[in-house]
């Protein structure tokens, strides 16, 4: 894999060229952008975190005083950042159910295919026929399963450190629209500001596109087989997943603690998205937000029955 880890590059004839300094821009990153941006159908743009792309849309588009309609239930930290780290500069946040219309007088709709960890999915009709923007979190759907700006939204969002990537081994975020404004005033924040995702990442991101339908389609057949063991567990009491994708939740009875550390192929690890199977109770991050019994399972390439034969014994540990 070719990776271009030039800081600079010289002038030429006296002129900057098409890269003249990594922070703007560079080789690596912009074939992975273009990758992105050709499955998404829209022009990508990498960044050092899926949270640093999160900050980075929020200021880069947004002001103070301005109110953001959130998806209820959707990953932890986009909230937190919203309402705890920019509410001290003037951001408003207002929370709703994403699988009806958001409210009015926004100035922005923030939604997530499928949400983190609830796995509700939004209703993007609805939400397109709002005046606002729309900012689509579509890191669990990848575009394999959802194309947001074919539905009216405006921006989507991934933490390509998930499943874009899909190895565990990579921290990288990304926002793609296709609005050149919009595009325009996001490279701008990122050179000025300076999150930009390093070359060796890119490398990673654009190594995981490739394999990124075969592994999430492995993921849905897999996720899809445990989900229906699940619900007919008798110590299962809700299952949550919306078919498709590698990520489902479900809340058991009791105390799930010991259920996350009686596995053994499974690992009992956060995050989501990549090649091997993790689990863990979701209320030590998100507190009361949760049920107490949800735990949150990302499927990897593991074989199925290898993984139920897993699951099974850990349920019956406590």
């Amino acid at each position: 894999m070719s990776v271009d880890r030039s800081s600079v590059w010289p002038y030429v004839d006296g002129e900057p060229g098409e890269f003249l300094y990594s922070r703007y821009a560079h080789p690596t990153g912009v074939e992975a952008e273009t990758a992105l941006g050709d499955l998404e159908g829209g022009k990508a743009l990498l960044f050092s975190s899926g949270s640093a792309a999160t900050l980075a849309l929020l200021l880069a588009l947004l002001e103070p005083g301005k109110t953001v309609a959130l998806a209820e239930g959707c990953f932890f930290g986009t909230g937190v950042m919203m309402r705890e780290e920019l509410g001290r500069w003037g951001l408003h946040t207002i929370q709703f159910d994403q699988t009806g219309p958001a409210p009015d007088d926004v100035d922005l709709i923030w939604l997530e295919a499928p949400s983190n960890p609830f796995l509700t999915m939004p209703d993007l009709q609805a939400a397109a026929a709002h005046p606002a923007p729309v900012v689509v979190d579509s890191t669990a759907a990848t575009p394999v399963y959802l194309k947001p700006l074919d539905h009216g939204a405006n921006l989507v969002l991934h933490s390509a450190t998930k499943y874009l990537t899909g190895h565990s081994d990579a921290l990288a975020g990304a926002i793609v629209t296709r609005d050149q404004a919009d595009y325009d005033r996001l490279w701008t924040f990122r050179q000025r500001t300076g999150p930009t995702c390093s070359a060796d990442v890119a490398a990673l991101v654009k190594r995981g596109l490739k394999t990124l339908r075969v592994r999430v389609e492995r993921q849905t057949e897999t996720a899809t087989a445990l989900a229906e063991r699940l619900r007919s567990h008798p110590r299962v009491e809700t299952v949550r997943y919306p078919g498709f994708g590698g990520m489902l939740s479900f809340d058991v009875q009791g105390d799930p603690i010991p259920i996350e550390r009686a596995t053994r192929m499974i690992k009992n690890a956060t995050s989501l998205g990549g090649v091997e199977t993790t689990m863990e109770s979701r209320r030590r991050w998100e507190g009361e937000r949760v049920p107490v019994g949800l735990l949150r399972l990302s499927v990897g390439l593991e074989d199925a029955n290898e993984l139920w034969a897993d699951l099974d014994q850990a349920l019956g540990s406590g």
